[in-house]
């Protein structure tokens, strides 16, 4: 009768899979800076799952550093931006290893008058149904946070005015 307990309690006491993402949008500027960190184990399970569900994850786990033109495919895979529904796509400028964590920098130009922009997350989903992927946004004016979910995974950023009612 206690293991019938216990296991519930254990389960729900497992730790979520969560990724970060910033976005930053500097106004004039043609680009947007999107830097993701996420627990380096699970970015390779997500890497293999994702691209070579039969590359194995020792192989995976001895590239050291990981070849930037694999994470970039990932990335774009996982992370799409839309400007005015046409999809953008980042090139990656900086990938950092912290400790348990990996961090990606990826740069994404867009349009100089950015006023509404779409971003899909599916990190990890395939993994877990109980992922969050949390994302911020953030430009001169404006500052949003976003939780992503395996069921909710699409959000339209819209650009405030600086000004209400002049554009």
């Amino acid at each position: 009768m206690l293991k019938i307990l216990i296991i519930p309690v254990l389960i729900s006491l497992q730790q979520i899979p969560v990724t970060f993402t910033g976005i930053d949008y500097i106004n004039g500027t043609d680009s947007l800076k999107v830097t993701v960190r996420i627990n380096y184990e699970l970015f390779l399970r997500d890497y293999q799952q994702t691209i070579f569900d039969d590359l194995d994850l020792g192989f995976l786990r001895s590239l050291k550093p990981f070849p930037a033109d694999l994470a970039n495919n990932y990335l774009n895979s996982k992370i799409r931006i839309l400007v005015n529904d046409r999809e953008v796509i980042g090139k990656l400028r900086n990938l950092e290893d912290d400790g348990g964590d990996i961090k990606f920098v990826m740069l994404y130009r867009v349009s100089r008058r950015l006023k509404k922009f779409t971003v899909i997350n599916t990190m990890l989903t395939g993994l877990s149904s109980r992922v969050e992927n949390l994302v911020t946004f953030r430009d001169r004016n404006f500052e949003s946070a976003r939780k992503f979910t395996s069921g909710n995974f699409e959000e339209t950023f819209i650009l405030k005015k600086k000004y209400p009612g002049k554009q």
